[in-house]
């Protein structure tokens, strides 16, 4: 414990200096987020401030395996995938990378993490257990794809992208706890104090904000965390699919909707129901706290729930996600914008 009492504070103290220095790096060379028609914001904000996020939560991986405190899969998983999604991104944020391009480079990185994770495990469901095979694998890959895609959707205003990571990462590490694995609580701490180090600049009003190489990070970084879990036990991960759920709802929701109705998804919007939300209440203050609400009042508890054994993951999940289907539908997510 008293590892953890200086190691965290040190995490998020280097991410809030890192984050000063991208911010000033940032001005210096102008790349400003410049508000437009599909902006949430209205002031010229410096972007690109999640990099102090990836930099401090990777560079300690290696010291800390070596020491002999985290296993090595993991940490290969998350350095390659990790750091190669937000190069991607930082490179995109400095200039423009075509779609196709970034696609191939997600899924590249989804393979290098499933690699060093051992791929799927069975998963259960309602009572049975269902090892996938090679389908299970490329199935695992999508999902990591997408939760780096949705991530990168769902970072449109200030701290929202930043609350919803460090509750789940607390979420994560509770379970284990619960689970007696409480070593295995340390990667989701140490993603969480880099997050807490990059809040400080990005809680509304924003003074950076993260950009795509945060925001891609933090997707496949959460993932690969999800995925560990599962091969902890089986029923974490439906456990880590509730705490995701405010992300995967809107942004699921959405793309479905948009879709349907045929727009051209790839096009930037403004029609997810945190982005409406933030416009009706004319702040975004108001739905970052609501989210953080969301996540520990009801997801929270659902997922312990379902880690604890108390009902199937699938059938809690369901549970866990109805709410949050009908808060998209009020807020009009994917709704066509007037």
């Amino acid at each position: 414990m008293g590892f953890y009492l200086w190691l965290l504070p040190a995490i998020a103290g280097l991410s809030f200096f890192l984050t000063w220095v991208l911010r000033r790096y940032a001005l210096a060379r102008s790349l400003m987020d410049i508000p437009n028609a599909r902006s949430s914001h209205s002031v010229p904000t410096p972007r690109g401030g999640g990099v102090a996020i990836v930099l401090s939560f990777l560079l300690v991986l290696p010291l800390l395996g070596m020491a002999g405190w985290l296993a090595w899969p993991p940490i290969w998983a998350l350095l390659g995938a990790g750091a190669g999604i937000a190069l991607l991104g930082f490179l995109d944020d400095h200039g423009h990378i075509a779609a196709r391009w970034r696609l191939l480079g997600h899924f590249l990185g989804a393979a290098w993490a499933l690699f060093w994770l051992g791929g799927l495990p069975a998963l259960n469901v309602l009572g049975f257990s269902f090892d996938l095979g090679w389908l299970g694998h490329m199935l695992a890959a999508v999902y990591l794809v997408w939760l780096l895609n949705l991530y990168n959707f769902m970072d449109g205003i200030d701290g929202i992208a930043s609350v919803q990571a460090i509750c789940v990462c607390l979420g994560g590490a509770l379970l284990y706890g619960l689970q007696g694995a409480a070593g295995l609580a340390l990667l989701p701490l140490l993603l969480a104090a880099a997050v807490v180090g990059f809040l400080l600049w990005n809680f509304p009003p924003a003074r950076i904000f993260m950009g795509d190489a945060g925001s891609g990070f933090l997707g496949i970084a959460l993932g690969v965390l999800s995925l560990q879990a599962a091969w902890q036990a089986p029923q974490l991960l439906w456990s880590w699919l509730i705490l995701l759920g405010v992300f995967i709802v809107d942004a699921t929701f959405t793309l479905l909707r948009r879709l349907l109705r045929g727009d051209k998804v790839y096009e930037a919007h403004r029609s997810h129901a945190y982005q409406y939300t933030s416009r009706q209440f004319g702040a975004h203050r108001p739905v970052t706290l609501a989210v953080a609400a969301i996540n520990l009042g009801w997801l929270l508890p659902m997922a312990v729930w379902v880690g604890l054994g108390g009902i199937d993951g699938l059938s809690g999940l369901v549970i866990a996600y109805l709410p949050l289907l009908l808060l998209a539908l009020k807020f009009r997510a994917g709704q066509q914008e007037s």
